[in-house]
């Protein structure tokens, strides 16, 4: 259990020692029923300056996830094409441009445009898709989130996007605190920095939520 638990992308910066202090937190992950996918801040500001290392093209793009944000495209086009094909509801996120509070303390790089915060064109909204607005770094504050999420009577939520320490984080640990069972796509979350994206999926996928493959998320849809 521990190898097929802890395969994940981690398992090169996480110490025997550390496992051994989480091996309490180990159990069977799943795709939990009557599932909604959550793509979390999949707007264009992160994408900006194309697939080159983060620091990079900070200077020009500071809210960029470079590389980070460009490798996760394919994996999660796979994902939005199965949670399509299954019919399942697809919700978003993204920030506000006319608001002075903001989801974290960043002192630069916020979009100052309606067009920074429309969602990518891969992952264009379509009819039906619920777009939410939000402020916080949490899909849950301050937000309409939970009762479309009764309307629609999701229990459980597939969540992508970014950033992996920030709302992504934010939002699952308060899905997991609303009663909701999270899984979370690896290979469809990112963040400006790889070690903070591999600290936080390890500590999320033992408290929070559940990690798995985006293989793994289709054969469930499917």
């Amino acid at each position: 259990m521990t190898i097929d638990f802890e395969d994940h992308c981690w398992r090169d910066i996480v110490s025997d020692e550390i496992l051994k202090v989480y091996e309490p937190y180990q159990r069977e992950v799943f795709v939990g029923d009557r599932p909604a996918l959550l793509a979390i801040d999949l707007y264009n500001l992160v994408y900006k300056g194309g697939a080159e290392e983060p620091h990079e093209i900070m200077a020009e793009n500071p809210s960029t996830c470079g590389r980070f944000a460009w490798e996760a495209i394919e994996p999660t086009k796979r994902l939005f094409a199965a949670a399509r094909s299954a019919g399942i509801p697809v919700l978003y996120t993204t920030a506000p441009t006319t608001s002075d509070v903001v989801a974290t303390n960043r002192q630069a790089g916020l979009g100052d445009s309606d067009e920074d915060y429309e969602i990518f064109e891969d992952f264009a909204p379509q009819d039906g898709d619920i777009l939410i607005v939000k402020e916080r770094a949490s899909a849950f504050y301050g937000t309409p989130i939970l009762p479309e999420l009764n309307r629609l009577g999701v229990s459980s939520l597939i969540v992508c996007g970014e950033s992996t320490s920030g709302c992504v984080r934010a939002s699952a640990v308060d899905a997991y605190s609303a009663g909701y069972h999270v899984c979370i796509a690896e290979e469809c979350v990112f963040d400006r920095s790889l070690l903070s994206h591999k600290v936080n999926l390890f500590d999320l996928h033992h408290k929070y939520a559940d990690v798995l493959g985006v293989d793994e998320i289709l054969a469930h849809l499917k």
